[in-house]
């Protein structure tokens, strides 16, 4: 399998154009995939929060394992870091959300509530990687369609700031990757859940990946998927299980066809809740 890489133009513009903003932001929200929390989690975006105050957001929880998304929360929380597991593409309520920001820019606004400011604005950073339901959070939090939402990465280009019904401003970012992935396993990871396109990397080897890891943590969704036995799968090799999940699903020897579908229905949830970094 080769490395997956991919860090075009406009990334950088958008990571440099952040880090221009930073002084006029109150708090930053990081986005991540609650499927894959740490292998998500940008470091360029890590070392811009510096010391600002900072929320973390596990969106697209209703994809991930319930049970070690739970377990995430806990291991951001024992960091005294502010977290919220989210599924911001089925749910309005975002009560929690602006419960945390207020929590988090608490001080700021009470020292200018007593130089007589009555309501102050919170400025606020929304970033994270492509593809991790930034856009569907920030519509939310606007209560209109004021970004474009897409299922796939790169929707976002420019950066703007919109307002809410609330004292609370948000500046939109593009998903932003890092220059180089370190661990191979980071862009196969980051790939099967969508957040790199497409073209950038061949379906098989991804696909081939995921199988390997749905046999040893998620044996049992597999069988379902495959609508077979454990021993059926367990004899074969990842990528004679391939070939042959191909010819199950009526697509003869077209691996790459059937790899694409495979990713599509992984992405979907319709495979079952996975998380692909373990707590």
């Amino acid at each position: 399998m080769a490395n997956i890489q991919w860090y075009p133009g406009h990334m950088n513009k958008a990571k440099n154009q952040l880090e221009d903003k930073l002084d006029l932001i109150d708090v930053i929200i990081e986005v991540l995939d609650a499927r894959l929390p740490m292998s998500s989690k940008n470091p360029m975006i890590s070392k811009l929060i510096a010391n600002k105050a900072h929320i973390i957001i596990l969106n697209k929880a209703d994809l991930a394992d319930a049970i070690k998304t739970k377990a995430w929360v806990k291991f951001f929380q024992k960091q005294g870091i502010l977290v919220l597991s989210m599924d911001a593409q089925h749910s309005n309520n975002m009560s929690g959300l602006i419960k945390l920001i207020k929590i988090a820019t608490k001080d700021k606004v009470d020292k200018i509530i007593a130089k007589g400011a009555k309501e102050p604005v919170i400025k606020v950073a929304i970033a994270g990687i492509p593809n991790c339901g930034k856009s569907t959070i920030i519509n939310r939090l606007v209560g209109r369609n004021a970004t474009i939402v897409g299922d796939k990465p790169g929707v976002t280009r420019g950066q703007n700031w919109l307002k809410t019904d609330t004292n609370i401003q948000i500046l939109d970012t593009p998903g932003i990757l890092w220059p180089k992935f370190d661990d191979r396993n980071i862009g196969l990871k980051l790939a099967a859940c969508g957040a790199i396109k497409d073209s950038v990397f061949h379906a098989d080897d991804v696909s081939i990946f995921v199988l390997k890891y749905l046999r040893e943590q998620y044996l049992d969704l597999l069988v379902d998927f495959c609508k077979t036995s454990a021993e059926k799968i367990e004899k074969i090799n990842d990528i004679d299980l391939l070939l042959a999940m191909t010819q199950l699903f009526g697509m003869r020897d077209d691996y790459e066809r059937f790899s694409i579908f495979f990713l599509q229905r992984l992405r979907k949830g319709k495979i079952g809740r996975i998380t692909f970094d373990l707590p």
